[in-house]
């Protein structure tokens, strides 16, 4: 199914049906500022599995997760006071932050150093599915721009691709902040001179 959504403005009623699918185990793709993501429910094994046999990653490569803001991190991460300025300076935005993961983060989602890769984008839609769903969506990139070539491509193989106008594919910047030692990991879209 091809949802389209109101970028600025997302109906509500709308984003009610993504939450219902993502509750239900389903799999979305959804826009964030850096590209078109496939997601679910970060608690969901059986659609996380799906996701990782989608994107044909091995079980040892933990996709990062999208949360509704800097407080819903606090839950899924250690934050330090250093960490926690340096993102509130950046989020949302197009920034993923390796953290240590809390004992809330399914093990499946865990790196072997028990770190988390966490973005916050700045995209109104996204927001307001992880808000709506309250729980983190599993988040990784679709390369295709534009929503009609995205639904022709996986629109079998997931349960919604919602249009959310086109996004050119730009990964973001991934910074880590283990051990307040902030470290760029790879620079994308996001610009680095905060740190």
């Amino acid at each position: 199914m091809l949802l389209s959504v109101n970028p600025d403005n997302p109906q509500k009623r709308l984003i009610n049906k993504v939450v219902e699918i993502l509750d239900q185990g389903g799999l979305v793709i959804y826009p964030t500022d850096t590209f078109y993501g496939i997601g679910c429910d970060l608690f969901n094994k059986r659609a996380i599995t799906r996701v990782y046999q989608l994107k044909k990653r091995p079980l040892t490569k933990p996709f990062s997760f999208v949360c509704s803001d800097l407080k819903d991190i606090s839950l899924y991460a250690k934050v330090s006071n250093d960490a926690y300025r340096i993102m509130k300076r950046s989020l949302p935005g197009p920034y993923t932050f390796i953290l240590e993961g809390t004992r809330l983060v399914p093990k499946l989602m865990l790196t072997s150093r028990k770190t988390v890769g966490i973005r916050v984008p700045n995209n109104k839609i996204c927001l307001d599915i992880v808000t709506g769903l309250g729980r983190p969506i599993i988040s990784t990139s679709v390369t295709l721009a534009e929503p009609a070539d995205i639904h022709d491509t996986y629109g079998s193989l997931v349960d919604m691709v919602i249009d959310g106008g086109v996004i050119s594919y730009e990964p973001s910047t991934v910074i880590s902040l283990v051990d307040d030692n902030p470290e760029v990991i790879r620079e994308g879209k996001g610009e680095i001179n905060f740190l």
